[in-house]
């Protein structure tokens, strides 16, 4: 299993931005990606960057850690615009951007764009219009020397995104899903498939109702790729911590809290290697006098720990 971790774009860049993402690096994680939300949670009042540009500055300080999103949404992007940036970041990471991608949700995402008046999505027009976004820009990227397009919500009109990815046949789709509709695009045009559990299980759930969920979710996986005739084996199963009941400090979620200890956590996430997932993914640390996640995110010492002794017992 791999270990990766997720850097809130929160710090500015020359007090303490560039070190989170080289320190990632020095570390040995896997990949570090970040949110692309224009604001989020707790943190609406707080700092909060830009994902594209702070991977882009990322792609700079570092030379071989794996960087991108989890997740990017229709929510206020465009794929035809989104796809001209992907080729941007691909080319100056030499190849190491991975885009995770979701149909988003409620939240300042999904209403800083409204008129006044104006209602948001409803869910299923969001998962309509993702179905629409990731088909399109996945086209975007494949067909670099120009692509027209005209649907129910997006339109391109010879957009062309030359000289292409560096990746190819383009950079990597991981697709966050825990539907059908949502998994049929996983097992269609993703690499990997990313999941934060079920999230009503959170609030009142326990760790064996939760890893009971993932497993339905994992099956629901197997069956879209079957019906896409692709193998599951060709995804990477990626696992975003912090959402399911082992995290939430109200309840009793059994099986330990994954952020006591190192064993601990590895202990949980090799309950999780056992059900198929090949990446876990961590939160950094955030400023202890700012917003936080509470048993969600590691200490700095803690996760410092984690990203030595605890991957390389999860390698072993």
């Amino acid at each position: 299993m791999r270990l990766s971790t997720v850097i809130l774009p929160i710090h500015r860049w020359h007090e303490g931005g560039r070190e989170r993402w080289r320190r990632a690096e020095e570390l040995g994680f896997h990949a570090a990606y970040t949110y692309d939300h224009l604001s989020w949670r707790a943190f609406r009042d707080s700092p909060w960057f830009g994902a594209l540009p702070t991977l882009t500055a990322a792609a700079t300080a570092t030379t071989h850690l794996r960087l991108g999103t989890l997740v990017t949404s229709p929510n206020f992007r465009h794929p035809v615009t989104l796809a001209k940036e992907l080729i941007s970041l691909d080319d100056i990471s030499a190849g190491r951007i991975t885009l995770g991608i979701g149909a988003g949700g409620n939240g300042f995402d999904a209403t800083t764009l409204l008129r006044s008046g104006e209602a948001p999505w409803t869910p299923r027009e969001r998962a309509d219009r993702f179905g629409e976004f990731v088909t399109l820009l996945d086209a975007l990227l494949r067909e670099p020397a120009g692509k027209s397009y005209e649907g129910d919500f997006y339109a391109a009109t010879e957009a062309r995104n030359l000289p292409g990815c560096v990746q190819r046949p383009r950079l990597p789709f991981a697709v966050a899903a825990t539907g059908p509709r949502g998994l049929a695009l996983a097992a269609r045009h993703g690499q990997a498939w990313v999941t934060t559990g079920d999230p009503k299980l959170y609030e009142a759930g326990s760790g064996a109702q939760s890893v009971e969920a993932l497993g339905r979710q994992m099956g629901g996986l197997g069956r879209a790729c079957a019906e896409a005739g692709r193998d599951v084996a060709e995804l990477e199963k990626v696992l975003l911590t912090g959402f399911t009941p082992e995290f939430n400090p109200g309840l009793a979620a059994g099986g330990g809290r994954p952020f006591e200890s190192v064993d601990a956590f590895v202990d949980f996430a090799g309950r999780h290697a056992e059900l198929g997932f090949t990446e876990i993914v961590i939160h950094a640390p955030v400023p202890a006098d700012g917003p936080g996640f509470d048993a969600a995110v590691p200490d700095e010492k803690l996760f410092e720990e984690i990203a030595t002794r605890g991957a390389a017992q999860l390698a072993g």
